[in-house]
Parts: C-alpha cells; sequence; structure tokens
C-alpha cells in the first residue's frame, strides 16, 4: 500500500474523537502514550507542542505530536526539535504511515530551518528501534527519562522536490 493519500490535520473539534479513537497494538501501549495523553500534554505546553491526526483519505490512520524548540537541558543552551509521540493504529502498521509521519515532521522542521530531527524510543526488543534506525536516525549517546536518543541530520532540501534530481 502507498500512502499518497495521507496528509496531517490539525486537531479541532471536528477530529478530536478520530484522533482520541487511535489505537497501537496492545505490545506497544507500555512504550507511547495514548493520544488523550499527548493531547493533554500538548494543552500544557502551547507553542512547543504540535499535535496532528494522520488521515488517508477519510480514514485517521495514526496521531503525531512533534516538539518545536525546547530547551532540552533547562538551562538555555540546547534548543532541540523533534518527534515527541508517533501513534499508528493497530490496523494501519506495515502500511507506510510512521515513515509519512516521520517525513513529514522532518518537511516541518526543515520549513522551520532545523538541521537535525530528534526522537526518543523505548530500548529493547519490543520497542521502535529498528524502525527509527532505518529511517536514518542515529544514537547520539544520550538517554532521556531512560529512554534512548537518536538524531536525524535534516538536508535542507525538501525530500519531495524533483529539483533535486534521483
Amino acid at each position: 500500500m502507498t500512502t499518497t493519500g495521507a496528509r496531517l490535520e490539525e486537531i479541532t473539534p471536528a477530529n478530536l474523537d478520530a484522533a482520541l479513537g487511535i489505537r497501537v497494538r496492545p505490545d506497544q501501549e507500555h512504550a507511547v502514550a495514548p493520544v488523550v495523553t499527548s493531547l493533554a500534554e500538548a494543552y500544557v505546553h502551547p507553542g512547543v507542542a504540535w499535535p496532528r491526526l494522520i488521515v488517508d483519505g477519510d480514514r485517521p490512520v495514526g496521531f503525531l505530536m512533534a516538539f518545536l524548540g525546547i530547551d532540552w537541558y533547562e538551562d538555555g543552551s540546547v534548543l532541540r526539535s523533534g518527534l515527541w509521540r508517533l501513534n499508528i493504529a493497530a490496523e494501519e502498521q506495515g502500511k507506510g504511515y510512521g515513515r509519512f509521519a516521520v517525513e513529514a515532521v522532518a518537511d516541518e522542521l526543515r520549513r522551520r530551518g532545523s538541521t537535525e530531527l530528534y526522537v526518543t524510543w523505548h530500548p529493547g526488543p519490543d520497542g521502535p528501534e529498528r524502525f527509527y534506525l532505518g529511517l536514518g536516525f542515529r544514537p547520539n549517546g544520550e538517554t532521556s527519562g531512560g529512554q534512548t536518543v537518536g538524531v536525524l541530520e535534516l538536508d535542507q532540501r525538501h525530500r519531495g522536490d524533483p529539483s533535486e534530481g534521483a
């Protein structure tokens, strides 16, 4: 399956219930917070949290939340942006929506002038490490809240720009 019809939608009253209905597989629930938690965090972190519903056609297939310019060490020394949460509906996994989500966040961060995209993941055999490494993220040697910190260097050119060549 391709994700050519996939798009991001801002969370609104019209699609809130669809966003809240996104559920990952039961074996993944320990590794990612539910959408309701993410939306509560977005509410208390306005300007930093960037929550979006992932939709394909008229079907909600996932949810993502990026973080924009957070004070990583809480001392003003380092601002970072990246992917805070990624929840792909259990029945929609393996269809390319996770890759679409990461690329959409990368595009948004490039648009905002970022050169790196950060993510954290639950370590261990049941975590998403293989997924993130497969997309080019590399552990940077840090942990955050017991999770591995990964970084993806962003080429400033838009990946979908035909002027880039193949």
